[in-house]
């Protein structure tokens, strides 16, 4: 795999090195690539610099839908504006709080029905694989509140955000982004037998992760390799480019996506995708399919990759580095990662396997993983393995063809469709076992151990062939390539679109403004956010001083999700696994903040807060203590890497947290859930501080209007302040105004007030 990070032009098959090409050239190259050409279809602003998009179509699933729709009603809403698709396939099993996960999905088809959506009841399909077969098509734009939400391979432009970024699209308003770089993703060759959709993914994402090299752009694949892909294997890629941080993701189509459409009843939906000759790419990628090997991702990220092969070759020399690595991340936990206890006689075993959702859960990997099974026993008590068809569909042809049969025959477990193995909830390895997964990610704890109570299990991450080839060997890491192993030539896939049309309600353009919403005893609203102020005392709540925070340690996922209809509730676990510190220390400042407003004395919430005032009225004479906004923040050094989730924020929110300090943010859609709940997203280099100091911050309002560039910050730690210089990066128009009038709901809120009364 090549990187290259000079700017290049793609014409005639050949790269073309841009260097002394003038201006125009570049930028009438830059019109030329498929994205460019999608993004102005949808791009309402009269700038393609600074875009304003609207998509063709929304998704949410059981863990966000609750949450999105509580903030449009909030916000005024009375039907869906666009095509909605609600699916249930996170809390689909139920299993945790009682009646909660029901309540909400109860919840969701009153709330198709009342706005006009589609609703897809639990257990029928994943929500990625629901939106390939039935709504993804070439030259859409789809918009989801999953941050897998890559349709690229069937010519969709997709882009998971946090719930935020979908009430602005019920509302009417824009997704605002400045126009991205774009990256050429140059494929060639053709794979190998035994390889998978993974083992390529594994490669690019340990390739580009650690370098940044493609954090927020768009990925464009192009070339001749493609072509040896069926439709499963693209989409396999295609929805592990999450991991790269890229934005989203386009491919060039072909007869392979015009069949795979027809097949699902949509043929209208095919346009051919190319790029015009000549495209110019900010970046470029080299893929060699044909030198691509079995991939294995170690814990705790899907960039941690090896080949199996070479993992194999320099075993305890890479486990060693794996566990030491593993420290920094289990740091308080008072845990810790043993990887080498798992070898025997020189080869690693696993304790489980699974192949599931919207990246191992296809036709294709299952079948692949028949084959090699092949009938023959794998032994289930030491190496039990399940399986997860994405969607119903899919398992009834697997049923219909026998491939089912004969992975039964072996030992394997179908199970329904359902991301839990992908985020905590279900599947949970037992403590101190290694599970190895044909899923999204290996975060840590995102298996569904609890640290708190003293668990730990681990995830490594394979193709489905190479997890079938390890079955067969009792768990012991095994390459798919070092098998006798033909890939199947497979059968003319048979969809049954009476599945979906028997259970899936379609409400879209129906809303029925008389059918209530029917709530669970769970699910509640949000409470009332202030705005924001022009001077601000925070409480560090938590400095996380690793190199890159997940959104899993901001709020953990796993049976955590069964709360996320009850903001308050919800919020009790943030930062649980990293800093169990961190709710008590925000509860404080805003009993602080709630007594500030009584015309209460703050300090009896928070005695330190007494200190902290006596200083600043030393040292801040013309600063009047009682008309200064009490909060809390957290630090971290790059935070918000992986999910979409928004509650990574809103939990923060709704315990008072006003501040996120960062030397840079992992993604755009942490930074945006940030925003549209309020919170200032703050950049600097060098700030540093201890739990419990308070930053003082002032001119707020004038640094969001732009009257300022910086914003100043004074540290106060013990007895000291230390001045610090804050940025903010760039901010639309309307994310001033979010960030002004405290969140999203309140920035609505006071347009459909201007829009009633005038």
């Amino acid at each position: 795999m090549l990187l290259h990070d000079n700017g290049q032009f793609y014409k005639d098959g050949r790269w073309i090195n841009a260097e002394g090409k003038s201006h125009d050239e570049i930028e009438n190259g830059r019109k030329k690539t498929m994205a460019y050409q999608i993004i102005k279809k949808h791009n309402t602003s009269d700038s393609m610099e600074h875009l304003k998009l609207r998509f063709d179509a929304i998704a949410s699933h059981d863990i966000t839908y609750v949450s999105i729709i509580q903030t449009a009603k909030a916000s005024g809403i009375d039907h869906f504006t666009m095509p909605y698709v609600l699916t249930n396939c996170h809390n689909s099993l139920c299993a945790v709080g009682g009646t909660i996960n029901a309540d909400d999905h109860r919840f969701g088809l009153s709330a198709a029905k009342k706005y006009g959506g589609i609703f897809v009841p639990p257990n029928v399909a994943v929500i990625h694989q629901y939106m390939r077969e039935m709504m993804a098509g070439c030259g859409k734009m789809i918009l989801g509140s999953d941050s897998h939400t890559r349709y690229g391979a069937i010519g969709t432009m997709a882009i998971g955000e946090g719930g935020g970024e979908l009430v602005k699209q019920l509302m009417g308003k824009t997704y605002d982004v400045d126009y991205p770089e774009i990256v050429a993703v140059y494929l060639t060759g053709s794979p190998r037998p035994g390889i998978g959709p993974q083992d390529v993914a594994l490669k690019l994402v340990g390739e580009v992760f650690n370098k940044r090299f493609v954090k927020n752009r768009i990925l464009e694949f192009v070339g001749p390799g493609i072509h040896s892909l069926d439709q499963d294997f693209r989409n396999g890629i295609d929805v592990m480019t999450t991991e790269t941080t890229c934005l989203s993701s386009i491919w060039e189509t072909d007869d392979t996506v015009k069949g795979w459409l027809k097949t699902h009843g949509r043929e209208d939906d095919y346009e051919k995708l190319s790029p015009d000759d000549g495209a110019y790419y900010d970046r470029s990628i080299e893929i060699d399919l044909s030198k691509i090997e079995s991939m294995i991702a170690l814990p705790f990220h899907p960039s941690n990759a090896f080949s199996i092969h070479d993992l194999n070759d320099n075993l305890d020399e890479i486990l060693a580095e794996v566990e030491h690595n593993a420290e920094s991340q289990l740091d308080g936990d008072n845990l810790h990662l043993h990887l080498r206890n798992k070898v025997r006689n020189g080869r690693l075993y696993a304790q489980e396997g699974s192949i599931a959702g919207c990246a191992g859960g296809t036709y294709g990997n299952i079948r692949a993983a028949a084959k090699i099974l092949d009938g023959n026993p794998i032994s289930t008590m030491e190496f039990p393995l399940s399986i997860y068809p994405s969607s119903m569909p899919i398992y009834q042809y697997l049923v219909d063809s026998g491939d089912a049969s004969k992975m039964m025959t072996s030992g394997a477990i179908f199970k329904t469709a359902f991301c839990g193995p992908c985020f905590g909830g279900g599947e949970t390895p037992a403590n101190d076992t290694l599970a190895i997964r044909h899923t999204t990610r290996n975060f840590i704890h995102r298996e569904g151990s609890k640290p708190q109570e003293g668990q730990l299990s681990s995830v490594a991450l394979m193709d489905a062939r190479s997890i079938a080839a390890s079955a067969l060997n009792g768990g012991a890491i095994t390459a798919a390539t070092d098998i006798d192993f033909e890939e199947p030539i497979k059968p003319i896939y048979s969809f049954n679109p009476k599945i979906y049309q028997n259970l899936i309600f379609h409400g879209e353009g129906k809303a029925n403004k008389d059918q209530s919403l029917i709530f669970g005893p769970n699910i509640k609203d949000w409470p009332k956010f202030s705005e924001m102020p022009d001077q601000l005392l925070t409480k560090i709540g938590a400095y996380l001083d690793e190199p890159v925070t997940t959104t899993d340690e901001l709020i953990p996922s796993g049976d955590t999700s069964s709360y996320r209809s009850n903001p308050e509730r919800l919020a009790s676990f943030a930062l649980s696994r990293q800093v169990p510190e961190y709710v008590g220390r925000a509860k404080t400042m805003r009993k602080a903040e709630h007594e500030r407003l009584s015309s209460e004395n703050p300090t009896e919430a928070d005695p330190d807060l007494g200190i902290v005032y006596d200083a600043m009225k030393k040292d801040f004479p013309d600063v009047d203590v009682d008309q200064v906004m009490l909060g809390s923040m957290i630090y971290a050094n790059r935070p918000g890497d992986g999910s979409a989730r928004e509650q990574a924020a809103s939990c923060q929110r709704v315990l008072g947290g006003m501040v996120n300090v960062a030397r840079e943010y992992a993604t755009k859609r942490y930074r945006s859930n940030l925003i549209n709940w309020g919170i200032l997203p703050l950049l600097n280099q060098n700030f540093e501080a201890s739990p419990e100091d308070y930053l003082y911050l002032t001119g707020i309002h004038d640094f969001l209007n732009q009257k300022s560039g910086e914003l100043k910050g004074y540290l106060f730690h013990e007895g000291n302040w230390t001045t610090y210089t804050f940025e903010i990066g760039e901010l639309t128009n309307d994310e001033r105004k979010i960030l002004l009038s405290g969140c999203l709901i309140n920035l609505d809120k006071k347009e459909m007030l201007a829009r009633t009364y005038g």
